[in-house]
């Protein structure tokens, strides 16, 4: 019997200037989402986004990100109290000519975004065999980076918008979550259809901070 042929190896897609096009627009249109419409995502849909998060590079092949998705209600009511505790403390430690501004922002779409996801690294992975880690340990942070900027820029292309909650105590989530303590939190995100949309960021056009252009923040030696 003929075994049969090897199949060919397929080779690098070609990426044309209309795609390179639209990914810059998908660059500019990815926000930081605080206002949610209520509907629903898919868990097609869900489970689509967090495979493409997982084609996020990591150090050694570590792939130290856990996403946990956060449905209890209590769970989320005590997520949403340690956001509130810890922005009143953010709150007191602003300028007195920022606190005012502060104090209107809206920094969380805790109450209106149908799923919430907390992304943890994995510190305590063996997989990956720690290259890359003996110098610089907090890699296994910046590849869950990785992991939550893919599912963003994923999640805008299928028209969900994503919001990075920082304004919260890491070992409280943790403890409300009852994860491994291995696991650190690197980011609490909420994901739904967003109630608008905007080219540029929110904290821009309130008036926080300015962008800056590419040319303040290249140096060459």
């Amino acid at each position: 019997m003929n075994e049969a042929p090897h199949a060919r190896p397929r080779g690098p897609p070609e990426f044309g200037a209309r795609f390179r096009t639209e990914l810059r627009d998908l660059f500019i249109w990815r926000r930081d989402v605080r206002h949610f419409q209520s509907t629903p995502i898919p868990e097609e849909l869900l489970s689509r986004l967090l495979e493409v998060a997982c084609l996020a590079p990591s150090v050694g092949l570590s792939e130290p990100w856990r996403f946990v998705i956060v449905e209890d209600a209590g769970r989320r009511a005590a997520i949403r109290a340690c956001f509130e505790a810890c922005n009143k403390d953010a709150l007191r430690a602003q300028s007195e000519d920022r606190a005012s501004l502060y104090a209107r922002l809206k920094l969380a779409g805790l109450d209106d975004a149908p799923c919430h996801i907390a992304a943890f690294a994995d510190d305590g992975t063996q997989q990956g065999h720690r290259l890359g880690r003996h110098t610089m340990p907090e890699t296994i942070a910046y590849s869950t980076v990785a992991a939550i900027h893919s599912l963003w820029l994923a999640a805008r292309a299928e028209g969900i918008g994503l919001g990075w909650v920082s304004i919260l105590d890491p070992a409280r989530v943790a403890a409300i979550l009852d994860v491994p303590a291995a696991w650190k939190l690197v980011g609490y995100l909420c994901l739904g259809y967003p109630a608008e949309e905007g080219d540029s960021p929110l904290l821009e056009r309130l008036g926080w901070e300015q962008r800056r252009h590419s040319a303040g923040v290249v140096i060459r030696r």
